[in-house]
């Protein structure tokens, strides 16, 4: 059975496949021969530098390699996450590799560095730190976090859309004007005269750096433009001999008024973009065939590229790229998670549906009535909006339309997201929405009830779904029982269920809430008897922190 690829990172020695099943694949080039490498862990991401890797596992822990990162052995992984002094800090969200370094966003939107610092990438003075065997905070309050795996620099974006960076500026690759002339930056410093705009994506190679804006002021169909600076060295900056050192827009008549930029990626010396109305353009270095056209000639500006022919029931927003070193891949990944892909599949199954929708044609629709309460600003005139606008599509239209309000993915189709971003709450994640539906106090919407010692509890299905996989398996499946009843919490202690059930709710324990090594015992059997795994962080993980925290006080 063929593997569904979820991201390909790579550079010139190193490839890591990573699979929708958390399971990745490394092959490696070492001494003029390939190696296949096996990487069974719970894997979400992965990220290549020039010489390191890393591994996030959806525990929330990350796994690196490297010689700047273990010295001794710079074959094997080890937890770098747990090398952070603030142990509440060591929850990663996100990776990035950079040349000779590797960022971890916490869950705290805390940013740390480990590796090399020789070109001030960490955010201080080489004479100071020349590489760090540890993480070491570079800066707090980050939403997200810009390199590359050729990059001595790195862009950190804070909440409130500002940018800043901190690395090499030999070749002008942080936009800080030509004005600006040191080589190393070893201090953050906030990068001035950025596009206005919405940041979506910041990728650097080895002399420039490129930047995704979409533009949020037209709200009925929102423009991504691409912006470049840097030298125009292997022709990176998509602009004929020219140098930017500030960042400045790549025009291209390829780049249409309706054409949304999907996805791109940046390599070293080269760059892919794909467009909404299914073109892949590029531009760059081509001189080992990189850019995927049938020669190897290098390309100043963009250009046009054959695109590999859709299959049956695949859609263009789901390919991406990966931009190595000296190499391209091309590949077909499902931008949706498991979470919002148990949502669609809710919407789907008659049994959660409870409100109908009409198509142009006739055609009915079913959907969840409490998912687009909330969804819907719980606003009953904002369900009769979209009713009208159902009642204008096609069937296939009007089933794209219920995807994006399910998984709040406007990249499944743009312009019908356009239509329909007014009514719905676009800027709050599908996790936020589900958890409100969790709290939601009214006992009619909680269906499914738990018995324990002659005791009801009523859930929602949802959240039993999004937290088990035991329930996700029972309400999912076509075959299970879907029995209304479960009995077997009762050998739970009142303490240890009213943690299980605040937990199940809130993601969280209440903070007055003193744990014992019974109830550790207690939960942690229960825990795998009902597989409550699917949330980050585990409950398990969260119960022994508090006591280890407990005793030290």
């Amino acid at each position: 059975m063929k593997m569904k690829i979820k991201q390909i990172s790579s550079n010139l020695f190193s490839t890591i496949f990573l699979f929708k099943n958390g399971k990745a694949i490394e092959y490696l080039i070492e001494n003029d021969s390939n190696q296949k490498i096996q990487i069974e862990e719970n894997i979400q991401k992965v990220t290549v530098g020039w010489d390191n890797e890393a591994i996030l596992t959806i525990e929330g822990n990350v796994f690196a390699k490297g010689k700047d990162i273990n010295p001794n052995n710079s074959k094997e992984f080890i937890n770098i996450s747990s090398l952070i002094e603030d142990k509440n800090d060591r929850i990663i969200e996100d990776i990035v590799s950079g040349n000779s370094s590797i960022y971890l966003l916490t869950s705290n939107q805390n940013v740390y560095g480990i590796g090399s610092n020789f070109f001030s990438q960490l955010g201080l003075d080489p004479e100071t730190l020349q590489k760090t065997e540890k993480p070491i905070l570079i800066m707090k309050n980050v939403s997200k976090i810009f390199s590359g795996t050729t990059s001595q620099s790195v862009f950190l974006l804070n909440s409130n859309q500002e940018l800043f960076g901190c690395g090499w500026n030999y070749f002008g690759q942080l936009g800080l004007r030509e004005s600006r002339k040191e080589e190393k930056v070893p201090k953050l410093i906030k990068i001035q005269n950025i596009p206005k705009g919405k940041i979506i994506d910041i990728q650097s190679g080895n002399f420039h750096s490129i930047m995704l804006i979409e533009n949020e002021d037209e709200k009925e169909n929102p423009k991504r433009k691409l912006y470049s600076c840097g030298i125009s060295r292997y022709n990176g900056l998509g602009k004929e001999d020219e140098n930017a050192y500030e960042f400045t827009e790549i025009k291209s008549s390829l780049f249409e008024n309706d054409d949304i930029i999907l996805d791109f990626s940046v390599g070293n010396r080269h760059t892919l973009i794909l467009t909404s109305n299914s073109k892949l353009i590029g531009f760059g270095d081509n001189s080992w065939g990189q850019l995927g056209t049938e020669d190897t000639n290098n390309q100043s500006i963009p250009i046009q590229i054959e695109l590999p022919k859709l299959r049956f029931n695949e859609e263009i927003s789901n390919y991406h790229f990966s931009c190595g070193e000296f190499k391209s891949f091309v590949y077909y990944s499902p931008s949706l998670s498991n979470l919002e892909e148990d949502l669609i599949k809710l919407f789907r199954r008659k049994e959660f549906c409870n409100i109908s929708f009409k198509t142009k044609n006739g055609e009915i629709i079913e959907a969840h009535k409490l998912i687009l309460k909330y969804r819907l600003n719980q606003n009953q005139n904002q369900i009769e909006k979209l009713k009208e606008i159902i009642s204008k599509k096609s069937i296939k239209e009007s089933n794209q339309i219920f995807e994006m309000i399910y998984s709040n993915n406007s990249i499944i189709n743009p312009k019908l997201y356009s239509e329909i971003k007014e009514i719905i709450n676009s800027n709050e994640k599908i996790e936020e929405t589900i958890k409100r539906i969790y709290l939601n106090e009214n006992e009619n919407e909680k269906d499914f009830i738990i018995e324990r010692k002659e005791k009801q509890y009523k859930f929602p299905k949802l959240i039993l779904i999004m937290r088990s996989e035991l329930y996700r398996g029972m309400f999912l499946s076509v075959t299970e029982d879907k029995s209304n009843k479960v009995t077997d919490y009762s050998e739970l202690s009142n303490k240890s269920f009213q943690i299980l059930e605040y937990w199940i709710y809130s993601n969280q324990i209440k903070n007055e809430i003193q744990i014992t090594q019974e109830i550790i015992n207690e939960l942690e059997t229960g825990i795998d008897y009902f597989q409550l795994n699917q949330t980050n962080p585990n409950l398990f993980d969260l119960l022994i922190n508090r006591f280890n925290n407990q005793n030290q006080n």
